[in-house]
């Protein structure tokens, strides 16, 4: 579903800021308040081949989705009838056609403009219509499922259909402003003020159009101007703390009165927050300012996106220029799937201790975040324990697996592949490994990469036909026929660049071969269940995900996913190669 989801919303993408430099001032983003905490909008359009394309996929996968769907649709029906009525109903928009049909049925633009942010906490979406008449009635269709209608309400002449959640405290509202739909979670007892705004009756002081951040942001890190997210953290934890954000003040109020009237506390005893709430969650933020997403390349085959966290300069200075002799961590892997993970303990204890003095020097006190206190203090204890060989000696570790299937004869699957883990003192843990498990005591690698079979009563535990190889900087197992030509060579690949934490990569072959080994094992368990009405309502709804799931799957070619860390912070990219 999340697939689907994201071309629909990406097929909402067009222009809000044109190439000529023309500001569009009903653009979604001409709504935005510039000091928002968080946004996810477009910043261009999709050129029609790619949507087209895009489209083709996402209704390629729809039958297995909608199926998907109908399945929940009947987990919901004996506890929540009206909700299985509504999701039904959403289907049978669905169901049929083609995502585009379903767009122009609903009222859809699905070359408009879309954003997604806060006023405040209160989320907020806005997305360009094609057919205000046919999104309304679109609307209507969806309340006469529920069987519920909507509360019709007006502000000045602007109307809006709204639905009050007196335990939360809270009213979600839907309103056509034109040709643009806003649907929003506010306060219940919102004020005039923060109702026009949400509305659009009354523009921000200053807008986020206006501010072009998020332009210069898109600019700065790559991104694509098709869809781009941030999160400012310097805003969004001081309002998620300092207990003056109305929509969170609301929900505070209404969780409060349910435990005054169940325990008889005072009201003003639960909603007073500290002061010193909003200055240490500041200090929070100040460590972890921002986070950011965007796709880097999107096209018919290309999905590529890049996620950033920045990070303050001192963490960002006690790992951008780290290199670690992990063999692997610097080349895409080759193997089905192939998995490098960055492990420099002894730099990591350095600075997670560092992280742990510094917050026993100064401990949190806003109520809040008293229990970061203890959970820093039990970082501290586990780094000094880090510190023992050979765990303080590791710098890293490598998964390589050729095959995974299914064992007919163990509840494990059978695989074959190569571990490597690369160490200070390849020998030290190899010496260890062989007083853990005495089959191992004869073994004599030498620190050549030559691969030494494993004794046979070791070979017969694991199940297969396996070697160990060594060097000066890491130790290889290989596991199944044919892994020993491998060993020496895994153990020369190019160790991590500067700053490199991560590397992966995942063929579709071995995606499907997962996703099925996963699915034989369910379907065992389901049929050990099989009889009980419940359980086959979840079975049903689970065996409509592994369809989903196989149906994505079986368009991959590969997906590749790095991390390391620059000046700026923490950078995640992934490359996903469809056929």
């Amino acid at each position: 579903m999340r697939t689907t989801t994201r071309l629909i919303a990406l097929g909402f993408a067009s222009v809000a800021l044109a190439a000529c430099g023309h500001k569009d001032k009903n653009a979604p983003l001409a709504f935005v308040p510039a000091d928002t905490p968080y946004v996810v909008a477009n910043l261009d359009i999709l050129d029609k081949p790619t949507r087209q394309a895009l489209l083709a996929q996402a209704d390629a996968q729809l039958p297995a989705q909608l199926a998907q769907l109908d399945a929940l649709a009947g987990r919901l029906q004996a506890r929540d009838p009206d909700g299985a009525h509504l999701l039904r109903a959403f289907v049978a928009e669905l169901k049929g056609g083609t995502i585009e049909t379903f767009a122009h049925k609903a009222g859809l633009d699905l070359k408009g403009h879309l954003a997604f942010y806060g006023l405040g906490m209160a989320p907020v979406l806005r997305f360009e219509l094609d057919d205000p008449k046919a999104f309304e009635d679109f609307v209507g269709r969806l309340e006469a499922a529920y069987g519920k209608k909507l509360d019709l309400a007006k502000i000045g002449k602007q109307s809006y259909r709204g639905h009050a959640f007196g335990a939360s405290g809270t009213e979600v509202i839907l309103a056509v402003v034109g040709k643009q739909a806003v649907a929003a979670l506010l306060p219940a007892d919102v004020s005039p003020a923060m109702l026009r705004e949400t509305l659009g009756l009354d523009r921000p002081h200053k807008s986020l159009q206006d501010d072009g951040r998020l332009a210069a942001l898109a600019k700065a890190k790559g991104y694509k101007p098709w869809l781009v997210g941030d999160l400012d953290m310097t805003r969004f934890l001081p309002l998620t703390l300092a207990g003056k954000d109305p929509l969170l003040e609301a929900v505070l109020e209404a969780q409060a009165k349910a435990e005054s009237a169940k325990t008889g506390e005072p009201l003003a005893n639960q909603l007073k927050v500290p002061p010193v709430c909003a200055t240490e969650a500041s200090r929070i933020a100040a460590r972890v300012p921002d986070i950011s997403f965007g796709y880097t390349r999107l096209d018919a085959r290309h999905q590529d996106t890049r996620l950033d966290v920045a990070l303050a300069a001192d963490i960002s200075q006690a790992f951008a220029g780290l290199k670690v002799n992990l063999p692997g961590l610097g080349e895409q892997g080759s193997a089905p799937f192939d998995l490098s993970i960055a492990l420099p303990i002894s730099q990591l204890r350095a600075f997670w201790s560092a992280q742990s003095d510094a917050v026993a020097a100064k401990p949190f006190t806003c109520p809040a975040l008293s229990g970061l206190n203890d959970g820093f203090a039990k970082i501290g204890a586990a780094m000094q324990k880090a510190a023992i060989p050979p765990f303080g000696d590791l710098r890293g570790l490598r998964i390589a697996l050729d095959t995974l299937t299914s064992s007919k004869i163990s509840s494990l699957p059978t695989f074959t592949g190569r571990l490597v883990l690369a160490t200070k003192n390849p020998a030290g843990l190899l010496a260890m490994g062989q007083m853990m498990v005495p089959a191992l005591s004869h073994m004599k690698p030498g620190s050549d990469g030559k691969p030494v079979p494993v004794p046979g009563d070791m070979a017969k535990i694991i199940g297969q036909p396996s070697w160990i190889a060594m060097d000066t900087t890491a130790i290889a197992l290989g596991v199944g026929t044919g892994e020993q030509g491998k060993l020496s060579a895994s153990l020369k690949n190019p160790p991590g660049t500067p700053g490199q934490l991560m590397r992966m990569h995942l063929s579709g072959a071995m995606y499907l071969d997962w996703l099925q080994l996963m699915e034989t094992k369910f379907d065992a368990f389901a049929a050990r269940k099989a009889g009980q009405p419940a359980a086959d309502a979840t079975f049903a709804h689970s065996k409509a995900q592994f369809a989903t799931m196989k149906a994505q799957a079986a368009r991959i070619q590969s997906v590749d996913a790095e991390v390391h860390v620059d000046h700026d912070g923490l950078v995640t990219t992934s490359q996903t190669i469809l056929k």
